[in-house]
Parts: C-alpha cells; structure tokens; sequence
C-alpha cells in the first residue's frame, strides 16, 4: 500500500509527526477541519516536470499556487510544466492527489515555498484521507529542500469555493449519520504535537470549553439548526476515522 509505504520513509527519516486518518473531502476547507489545522497550513506536493526525466517536487501552501515566473528564476530555466496523472504516478509511485516527497520511487528534489517553515503544516501522507502534521522548518531540514518564494496568493471565485465547506447535509449525512463525525484539534505543547479527537453524536456540538482548547472558530449545528448539549456517556475517542463536519 502506498501509505505503508510513505508511512515507513517518514519513520524511518527521525521526523516527528503525528498521523492524520479522515473520511472523504471536497474542499480545502473540510480537509484544514479534519486534520485540526488552518487551509494555509496544509501543504500540497506537487510534482513539476523542467526537463526530459527531470522533476521537481514543490510544496504548496493551501491557501497558495505556483508563481511560474518565480520557480522558474529559482530553478533557471525557461520552461516548465505540470506533467499528467499517469506520469505523474509512473515517476513518483503516487496517484495524483496522494502525492508526497516521503516514500516516492525516484527521490527528486525538493522546492519548498518559504512560507512553509516556522509553522506547524500536514502534508499528504500518500493516500487519501491519510496526512501527517509536522514542524515546517523540520520538513524543509529533513527533506534537504531548498526554501524560497515561489508561490502566489490564490484568489476568486474559485479559490472561495475551494475553501467554503459545505453542511455535513450537503456531504451526504443524515441527521443519524452525523454519529459518525469527529472533530480534531492540533496544539504544540512543548514541542510535541498533540491532537486530542472527540465524537459528535447525532445533533450535538462541542462545548464552549472544547472549541477553546481547540481553537475552533465555528460553530456546529445538527440539520435541524437547534444546538444540543454533547452526550456525558460519550467521552473523548481516540480514533478519527469518520467524515469531517463542516463549519456552519
């Protein structure tokens, strides 16, 4: 499987990090809320062709895209180009989407937005719904990636609709299927990564007091609108295996 197998290169590579699992997204915003992180901080491994049997893996900020002119002074060349699914599969073992530097068949080097570092990020984790969250400058000193400002804020209608999620009505979830939604936080504490899960049962949401451990800047509400108080009998769970609820 490729998560073994990008799961075995981060291992086996000394760099802390925790393991991220969630059940199917559709925007970068549900994905920031099941990984416990902003949509900046999630980075995005994108493989870049700048020659015959020559790439190059860019990591992305979400919230961010390539700069072509910038990575292309970076790199000195003239041309570059984003190469299709299947060779992008052929020349680094992962299908498009699961994509990352930890477990690729053919180490290529490595360009890393400089915004990446002195942050808490999670990168792919080479399958999907599967991430690992890291120290960025950890990441960039791991990988021997060359840090530099090759990204552009990504703006307009279709980035808005990229990072707006959507009801968990809206995901597929009847109010009784809603049992199935975690919610996760990521805080450094003393520089160890923590990430404590809780379950939402069906027309709950998180107390006061766990959305400010957490974080969370949202509320959440059961399809009907009314809020609930969340159920005694079901404390903390230590699996995160669910879909992500979206924020209202």
């Amino acid at each position: 499987m490729t998560e073994d197998r990008a799961t075995a290169a981060i291992r086996a590579s000394g760099l802390s990090h925790v393991i991220t699992r969630h059940g199917q997204v559709s925007s970068l915003a549900e994905a920031a809320a099941a990984r416990g992180v902003d949509a900046a901080d999630i980075v995005k491994t994108l493989v870049v062709r700048r020659g015959d049997n020559d790439f190059v893996f860019v990591l992305v900020p979400g919230d961010r895209s390539i700069s072509w002119p910038k990575l292309r002074a970076v790199l000195g060349v003239n041309r570059l180009s984003m190469p299709d699914q299947d060779v992008a599969r052929e020349v680094t073992g992962y299908e498009r989407g699961t994509i990352t530097p930890f477990g690729s068949t053919t180490s290529w080097p490595v360009i890393a937005d400089e915004r990446v570092a002195g942050r808490t990020v999670s990168i792919g984790g080479g399958a999907h719904g599967v991430a690992f969250t890291v120290d960025g400058s950890a990441l960039i000193a791991t990988l021997q990636a060359r840090s530099a400002d090759v990204t552009d804020r990504m703006s307009g209608p279709s980035f808005q609709a990229r990072t707006k999620a959507r009801p968990v009505t809206e995901m597929g979830a009847s109010p009784a299927e809603t049992v199935r939604a975690r919610v996760g936080c990521a805080n450094a504490t003393r520089g160890t990564l923590r990430i404590p899960v809780w379950t939402l049962l069906p027309r709950t949401e998180p107390t006061p007091a766990h959305r400010a451990a957490c974080g969370l800047r949202h509320e959440l509400r059961p399809p009907g609108g009314a809020r609930r108080r969340p159920s005694p009998h079901h404390p903390y769970s230590t699996a995160d295996h669910g879909d992500p609820p979206a924020p209202r």
